[in-house]
């Protein structure tokens, strides 16, 4: 019997007190020993009501033991990640305890974009920009003091290798690895030595036992961040260095590849977690994986605060001018992630805001960043207590081209592009499938000809020099948006364009047929007069390098320098010594290098050099 409670007993015998108030005793002395040990799991919500909505979850196990803390989606366009936690958020522990923050950054996974302000995990160092940001980031570093161990889930881009293989696989990509900011990591606090390198290699061992291709097995990523040779300075400022060099607890980005397929991406997070809760011993009861396509069954809102009233996907809510409206809840095949957009009212996420409607208007449905479903609001009628529903045409998906590459995109995504990018309409599909009288325009771009009808499918856009600034959202020439109409007065669907810069990364060299390196913006290259070098590879963040030139350009000569050019230092010298590589997209100038004739050989002023 457990000694308190034999103390206890004993105690209050010995104070003579009847029989059946020891029972009674007993009974709460009992429940207040046993119910700390079957903790139920509890959910926080903070920033309620906001874009940046943050949910976190604790799972608390049956028996006491570490926690470790899951962040998914701090950036918002990588899916992988935040899918990938939200399969824990309901899951039950027999031993140990788990904190899940599944959509750390809600409202740059609704944009489908990396950040809104600022880069979420870029905001772990002190900061004097106040944003959302800033808030989510105190609340998660709570939860990381919380903890014993922090998983950071992403998507990564390429094959991390640790030697030069392709522009695909090399030490600078990171899909496929597990990252920590140094192989040992010396607590000055605690005098305990966490080794991150062992823990991250066995993680590796355990995960790559299940994948049957070895291309895509991981492998132990080491920033050395704190080094001053390190290739990810900025990490310092991450989730993972905070929570290693300030609150001494070992911490791992777990990075999938973008080139998987999202089921993959998924199995393998799990996969890493599982094997990463087995280490902590935390026995959980594994949770499924569920990847369906998002469907909404149906929408519940109240008109005027009346009984509710209950609306299919694509069905009109007809309503009187000034009625009040709010959407209370979204039922479809997944218990999170869904939000509602009333277009031209409120923010993004419009779900239990009232709104008064004065015009036409349509709800927007998404499922994270996806949009899965719609309902029109028209006005009509001056019967205020009879609300009717009717069906109306709308738009499905859009066919497009960019760079000659086909997609096919959901009725009001934001799709990322980059200046100089070559986009077509190609088409949209409706519900119903007959629908005459559709236009298609891109606000901002005028197509050829005297005559301007507004129907823009077929013509090639280049971004760079095709759009109008001033038609753009908000003037900036950041978001172009297409706009479709119905008998000219209808609004069916959007798209929207969000314009990137182009910019370039680094460039590969091999010197004299032997050695490769890499070369960062604005480093200087020195080889000797007998040396010559020959281009391998030009890293920028254009898909493809489509429209990607490389040059070398001195005061009176520009020649274009191609993937497989060679070049040695005489023909340089003869030119003057010296000249720069520049790498341009069109007109824009992405970056440059400078290309010298010296007597040392093959060097870089600067020290980020890979080998």
């Amino acid at each position: 019997m457990n000694h308190k409670l034999h103390g206890i007993i004993k105690a209050v015998i010995d104070m003579g007190v009847p029989a059946a108030t020891i029972v009674l005793s007993l009974l709460i002395v009992l429940a207040g020993l046993v119910i700390p040990a079957f903790c139920k799991n509890t959910y926080q919500n903070f920033f309620a009501g906001t874009d940046h909505e943050l949910n976190v979850y604790r799972i608390n196990g049956k028996m006491p033991g570490a926690t470790i803390l899951i962040i998914g989606g701090i950036q918002g366009d990588e899916p992988g990640g935040f899918l990938s936690a939200d399969l824990y958020a309901d899951m039950r522990l027999e031993k140990g305890n788990l904190i899940v923050v599944p959509r750390a950054n809600f409202y740059s996974i609704l944009l489908n974009r990396r950040l809104v302000n600022e880069d979420m995990n870029r905001k772990f160092t002190e900061t004097s920009e106040l944003n959302f940001e800033t808030q989510v980031v105190t609340i998660l570093k709570d939860l990381i003091a919380e903890s014993d161990c922090l998983l950071n889930l992403h998507d990564g881009s390429g094959f991390y290798s640790e030697t030069w293989e392709s522009e695909q696989r090399n030490p600078l990509r990171f899909g496929q690895s597990i990252i920590a900011d140094c192989e040992e990591y010396h607590d000055p606090k605690s005098g305990t030595v966490i080794k991150l390198g062992e823990m991250a290699r066995n993680i590796a061992e355990v995960i790559n036992k299940s994948i049957d291709n070895p291309e895509i097995f991981f492998s132990f990523n080491n920033h050395r961040t704190n080094e001053q040779t390190t290739l990810h300075a900025e990490q310092r400022k991450s989730a993972t260095y905070y929570a290693l060099f300030t609150c001494g607890i070992p911490a791992f980005g777990i990075e999938t590849s973008k080139a998987l397929p999202i089921e993959t991406r998924i199995n393998h997070h799990k996969l890493a977690v599982n094997a990463f809760m087995k280490i902590f011993d935390i026995t959980p009861e594994v949770p499924g994986m569920t990847v369906e396509k998002p469907i909404v069954k149906y929408i519940v809102a109240r008109v005027n605060d009346q009984a509710p009233i209950v609306i299919g996907d694509g069905e009109t809510l007809n309503i009187v001018p000034g009625d009040t409206v709010k959407i209370t809840h979204v039922e479809g095949n997944y218990e999170r992630g869904y939000t509602v957009d009333i277009e031209e009212h409120g923010s993004i996420n419009d779900v239990n805001k009232p709104f008064s409607i004065t015009k036409p208007t349509r709800v927007i449905v998404r499922k994270d960043n996806n949009i899965c479903g719609n309902i029109s609001i028209f006005l009509k009628g001056t019967n205020k207590s009879i609300h009717t529903i009717t069906k109306s045409p709308r738009v499905v998906y859009f066919k497009c081209r960019i760079n000659r590459k086909e997609y096919h995109f959901p009725n009001g995504a934001h799709v990322d592009i980059l200046k100089g990018d070559q986009i077509e309409l190609v088409d949209v599909y409706t519900i119903p499938e007959s629908c005459p009288g559709v236009v298609v325009n891109l606000k901002g771009y005028v197509p050829p000809g005297p005559v301007n009808t507004g129907e823009d499918r077929g013509w090639i856009v280049d971004t760079e020099k095709d759009l109008w600034k001033r038609y753009s959202l908000y003037n900036k020439g950041r978001i172009y948006q297409v706009v479709v109409l119905k008998d000219d007065k209808h609004v069916i669907g959007r798209l929207f364009f969000d314009m990137n810069e182009p910019s370039f990364h680094y460039i590969v060299f091999q010197l004299n047929d032997g050695i490769k390196r890499c070369f960062l913006p604005d480093d200087t290259i020195s080889i000797q007069q007998d040396e010559s070098i020959k281009l391998i590879d030009v890293k920028t963040n254009v898909p493809y390098n489509f429209n990607v030139s490389t040059s070398l350009t001195g005061s009176d000569f520009s020649v274009p320098f191609g993937i497989g050019s060679e070049i040695d230092g005489k023909n340089i010298q003869q030119k003057g010594n010296s000249c720069d590589i520049v790498i341009s997209r069109g007109s824009l100038k992405m970056g440059r290098l400078s290309l010298n004739v010296t007597s040392e050989g093959l060097a870089c002023s600067d020290q980020n050099i890979r080998q």
